[in-house]
């Protein structure tokens, strides 16, 4: 191997060490993607692909699951993703979350 290839798998290998790290400090001090992190408070919560009480059941969540929603709530729900809603009454956002 070449020191000039040698050189870039080093590279790409500090890289790849550095973004691990950063992301499980992330992950470790509850940071979210989306500014707001919820926990269900229900003992099953169904995912609807719409916000609307009446569509289509899409997922569900489990007493105690915290995961990342859009912050704010449109017709009592909660923006998960795309096609992927949550009744807002029964998530309860995480401490230090913008929600």
């Amino acid at each position: 191997m070449s020191k000039k290839t040698a050189l870039v798998v080093g590279a790409v290998i500090a890289i790849i060490v550095i973004f691990a790290l950063n992301d499980g400090k992330q992950q470790a001090s509850g940071a979210s993607a989306t500014g707001c992190k919820v926990t269900v408070t229900a003992d099953v919560l169904n995912a609807r692909e719409t916000a609307d009480g009446n569509a289509k059941v899409v997922g569900k969540y489990l007493r105690d699951a915290q995961f990342d929603t859009l912050p704010g709530v449109q017709n009592g729900f909660r923006k998960v993703a795309d096609a992927k809603w949550v009744a807002a009454e029964f998530t309860q956002p995480v401490a230090g979350s913008a929600c």
